[in-house]
């Protein structure tokens, strides 16, 4: 019997976890595994053609594949599992993950060739599948396409599967009832979890282009209203020693960057202070450890610890979310926002921030989204990411949205469309801050420009009408280079914020375009203060000039009305030289 895991990743970096997990699971837990049972792997991303993909897949004869489903990649599962039953008939086909398992009901229904769902926690479901499949494969002389005969009967007494009668096809569409087996009772010791990257400690792993992700808990204790993670609040962590042995493979085999994927890592503090402390003390001077936090929730103790973190070793994502207490309460978060904001600044800059904010949540409208959002770039985080709230299936935001007059995409990825407080014209032009959000702050190309204009102005008020003079030359319409983000705003800065000293913005952003790389050609824009001789002695004083052609070659050399470098250059008006040395 071929069973065949499959995951469709949103880029080529990206690793699931739990494809590996269920593998793994089934590896040291299935009663009758045997070589007759070959369970494989298979990542794709959704960039890659259908068609190509199919090939793949069909390549495998795998007797039932598995998908593992999120709302990036159902829209593409949903192509692929028709086409994969005219190429593989019969294939048994299943899918998990918090897509298709809370969406079990549509997902049965509406696609013909979508055999069974399993619905939760999977590892302990999918290796009772291989057991009763090979019991009954016993049964019918070793045949695994016996069990696409037999109906989904045998399925009943797997507890954690959806699955329907015979299906009465109309139109690819099934009307038969749909059956719930019931809930699986969860792993409650995640020990017993194997570790999921065998690949890495055969030595099989990318460790510099893929993204490795991790948990040492499962389960969140937190209500908020929008996330599925609300549903279920059993937290439970791997031990402290396992969890430690296990980013030591990480460690020792150079991996780039490992992602916690723990719902709230800081609910433990003897856990999660424990393996910060086990990092920092075995660390590798390489590998980066990402982890979503509860900033508000960081003890004394904690905050401490992290004084002693050096550059490159973690970063935190921390969900903000809104400034507005109103809406806080509404969405079942904390209102302490004073609190928030008082231990995100005691983190140290040592450590990349990323903070979040969510566009279309209850009593917030444009002003009060504004106002959030200063509020997070008053903290200065490294990039705030500006999402867009998603109605799922299954959550109380499902309930109160259609309760209240939300409008939102019916597929995935449910975003919302207007609600009682935002038109959709008012969602198009947060769209449109977004894009200016990562152009010119979390990508940190204009981050000399961008720290004087904010320290001046306010975020969100110059951020606007910059938009608004973008909309009127249609400027999100058009190809957006990098370049084109530059020549934006030195031809935009006269008109928006008089208060501002525009001569010093000019020279702020041309010493962040030079700075951004060499350059080969400088745009129309740019004013290029330059001197070879000046260049050639600069090269000279820095012990770089043995060979000219190469020090030339890796430096820039410009000169400025400001001093650039200075840490408020709004009052450092002096001609400055600076001599550019490129990586």
């Amino acid at each position: 019997m071929k069973i065949l895991l499959i995951s469709v990743n949103a880029s080529y970096m990206h690793t699931n976890l739990a494809i590996r997990d269920l593998k793994n699971y089934a590896g040291k837990h299935c009663r009758n595994l045997s070589e007759e049972v070959e369970i494989s792997l298979a990542e794709y991303t959704i960039n890659q053609p259908a068609g190509e993909v199919l090939r793949s897949i069909a390549a495998t004869e795998a007797d039932w594949i598995l998908f593992s489903t999120y709302i990036w990649n159902a829209e593409y599962v949903c192509k692929l599992l028709p086409e994969i039953k005219k190429i593989l008939p019969d294939c048994l086909l299943g899918a998990g993950g918090p897509e298709f398992g809370y969406g079990a009901k549509k997902y049965l229904t509406n696609i013909a060739a979508l055999d069974f769902i399993i619905f939760g926690e999977g590892e302990a479901t999918f290796t009772e599948l291989i057991e009763k499949c090979g019991n009954m494969m016993s049964n019918y002389g070793g045949d695994a396409k016996a069990l696409l005969t037999k109906g989904k009967s045998w399925l009943a007494d797997i507890k954690g599967l959806y699955y329907r009668k015979e299906p009465e096809v109309t139109e690819g569409r099934c009307d038969s009832e749909i059956y719930f087996t019931g809930s699986r009772d969860l792993i409650c010791n995640l020990d017993d979890l194997p570790f999921p990257y065998p690949e890495i400690v055969e030595g099989r792993a990318d460790p510099d282009h893929k993204i490795y992700y991790y948990e040492s808990s499962r389960g969140c204790p937190f209500s908020c209203s929008y996330c599925l993670s609300s549903v279920d609040k059993r937290v439970r962590f791997k031990s402290l020693e396992r969890a430690c042995s296990e980013l030591q493979i990480f460690l020792d085999h150079n991996i780039k960057l490992v992602k916690f994927v723990d719902r709230t890592y800081n609910l433990d503090e003897n856990h999660y202070l424990g393996i910060w402390d086990y990092i920092m003390k075995h660390h590798n001077g390489k590998t980066m450890f990402h982890f979503e936090i509860e900033a508000e929730y960081l003890s004394e103790k904690a905050l401490d610890f992290l004084q002693q973190i050096p550059e490159g070793m973690m970063q935190f994502e921390m969900g903000v979310q809104s400034a507005n207490k109103k809406t806080l309460a509404a969405i079942n978060r904390s209102t302490n926002v004073e609190t928030l904001a008082e231990k995100i600044r005691r983190i140290p800059r040592t450590i990349h921030q990323h903070l979040d904010l969510i566009a279309g949540l209850p009593y917030e409208d444009l002003q009060s989204f504004g106002q959030s959002y200063d509020f997070v770039m008053a903290l200065r985080p490294d990039a705030l990411q500006l999402g867009f709230l998603k109605i799922l299936g299954g959550t109380q935001m499902e309930e109160y949205a259609k309760a209240n007059g939300w409008k939102w995409m019916e597929s995935p990825a449910y975003e919302t469309f207007s609600t009682p407080y935002l038109s959709f014209s008012d969602i198009a032009f947060l769209k449109d801050m977004e894009v200016l959000t990562d152009a010119y702050w979390n990508k940190g190309t204009f981050a000399f420009t961008m720290n004087y204009i904010f320290r001046k102005a306010s975020p969100w008020k110059f951020l606007s009408a910059l938009l608004e003079y973008g909309r009127s030359i249609e400027a999100f319409s058009q190809a957006r280079r990098e370049s084109y983000w530059f020549e934006l705003l030195c031809n935009a800065i006269e008109s928006l914020d008089k208060s501002l000293d525009t001569n010093l913005i000019y020279d702020l952003l041309r010493y962040d375009f030079v700075r951004a790389g060499k350059k080969g050609n400088f745009p129309s824009w740019y004013k290029h203060n330059y001197d070879k001789d000046k260049h050639r002695k600069l090269l000279e004083e820095n012990g770089l000039l043995e060979n000219s052609r190469i020090g030339f070659a890796i430096t820039e050399y410009e000169e400025f009305e400001y001093n650039v470098l200075a840490e408020k250059p709004e009052v450092e008006k002096k001609h400055t030289a600076v001599l550019i040395r490129y990586k």
